[in-house]
């Protein structure tokens, strides 16, 4: 992301999980506090975008002639793209009741957000009733874990750390809402391309002798490769042996022209946004490349994984995200 800007991924993130929390039945993650931490001009921007995306899909789907702006900007394989998501009745995506409902089944972000986030925090949940006392969340965005869990708050030392002007646009909010901040939450601003996690976490009170838990979520595909490997290498320095990491990556074949899916081909898209995404890594070679790291790789979810234990039989159709794969990693 861009100096002194706000994370547009952590933004549309937070509007995914709040809207999952507002209209769908039942629940796979239920974030009832995502949506008071966007702004009314934030909730806005991404509705209006979701109207340019399905204008887009309009007038490719129906074959009209596509404006020339559109020509200009979308690649052939773009286009193949647009047509192959686009459904058959266009009015699904072109009338303003169900275009973001549409958008949102579609798009397999909001399923991305909701899974993850479930399958982190349950292995949280598992891990603190074992003792973990310190829950390390990287890229912590607009995360509410803080302010739905008062019960958990109690038995852990939280420790959001995240890019300065991400941090400081959710500070802000959190003032305006006037949500009081727990005694045992801690920020730590970092900017992971340029700054060392042990060394952000000196200043505060995280104890590297004690078992800790990492989520790091939403962050490895917009890394370089190194940078990922790097981050993982300090985790497993600065916590002791037992400690978890809860991280999903994108697979090597969504940046293969000849294997990237359709949604996957548009997920790739958050570029336009100036979050360009650029790593991805090979699941069948995982576990060897952690190992040189001092980790163990102890669960990698496949994306079929994944829609068996979210999506399978769940009445609001929808399904996870066919490059995107969670791992749980514990420091050796």
């Amino acid at each position: 992301m861009k100096k002194n800007k706000t994370s547009y991924s952590a933004s549309i993130i937070t509007y995914c999980r709040a809207y999952h929390a507002a209209h769908n039945e039942p629940k796979i993650f239920d974030d009832f506090l995502a949506g008071h931490l966007l702004t009314e001009e934030q909730r806005k921007n991404f509705d209006g975008m979701i109207y340019q995306s399905n204008k887009a899909l309009y007038f490719i789907g129906s074959r009209k002639a596509v404006p020339s702006i559109i020509k200009f900007l979308l690649p052939r394989r773009f286009k193949r793209t647009f047509e192959a998501i686009a459904p058959k009745d266009l009015n699904l995506i072109f009338t303003p009741t169900s275009a973001v409902d549409w958008y949102m089944h579609a798009h397999g972000g909001l399923a991305l957000a909701v899974s993850r986030s479930r399958y982190t925090e349950d292995s949280l949940l598992e891990e603190v009733r074992k003792g973990v006392k310190q829950y390390v969340i990287l890229g912590a965005g607009m995360d509410t874990f803080a302010f739905r869990h008062p019960e958990l708050m109690e038995k852990l030392q939280v420790f959001e750390v995240d890019h300065p002007a991400t941090q400081a646009f959710k500070r802000q909010r959190i003032t305006e809402l006037g949500w009081k901040i727990p005694k045992q939450l801690h920020f730590v601003p970092v900017d992971f391309t340029r700054q060392r996690l042990d060394e952000a976490l000196k200043n505060t009170p995280y104890n590297p002798k004690a078992l800790g838990f990492f989520n790091w979520l939403g962050v490895t595909y917009y890394l370089p490769r190194e940078t990922v490997f790097d981050t993982l290498r300090t985790i497993a320095g600065i916590a002791p042996k037992g400690s978890m990491i809860v991280f999903d990556y994108l697979d090597i074949d969504v940046f293969n022209h000849a294997k990237v899916t359709p949604r996957g081909q548009w997920f790739l898209w958050s570029h336009v946004a100036g979050e360009k995404m650029q790593s991805g890594f090979d699941p069948s070679t995982l576990a060897k490349d952690l190992a040189a790291l001092g980790l163990r790789l102890k669960e990698n979810l496949s994306p079929s994984n994944i829609e068996k234990l979210y999506f399978q039989g769940h009445p609001g159709d929808y399904h996870a995200q066919e490059h995107v794969h969670f791992a749980c990693v514990v420091v050796e």
